[in-house]
């Protein structure tokens, strides 16, 4: 997937094209049926390799939540100790 620009509700909605194309064809040109299935191997390729950056950002998300939560409940028992009460 070279292009940063990639859009993932685009490349599904192409998908989903395919498989219509695909549906109506009564009599499949086998030629053409070929370039459907390289641009969908293709489209599935790139889908692919963008759940995974997505996840791997949420994830990265995730652990900044969570450490932050960490800190504030350790700065949050610290003052409590500090009281002179």
């Amino acid at each position: 997937m070279a292009d940063k620009k990639f859009n993932l509700k685009a490349s599904l909605h192409k998908l989903n094209d395919i498989v219509t194309w695909f549906e109506n064809q009564e009599e499949i040109d086998v030629e053409a049926g070929l370039e459907k299935v390289k641009e969908g191997a293709e489209l599935v390729k790139d889908c692919k390799t963008r759940l995974a950056e997505v996840q791997n950002e949420f994830e990265t998300i995730r652990k900044e939540v969570k450490k932050s939560d960490e800190v504030e409940v350790e700065d949050d028992e610290e003052s409590v100790e500090d009281m002179p009460f």
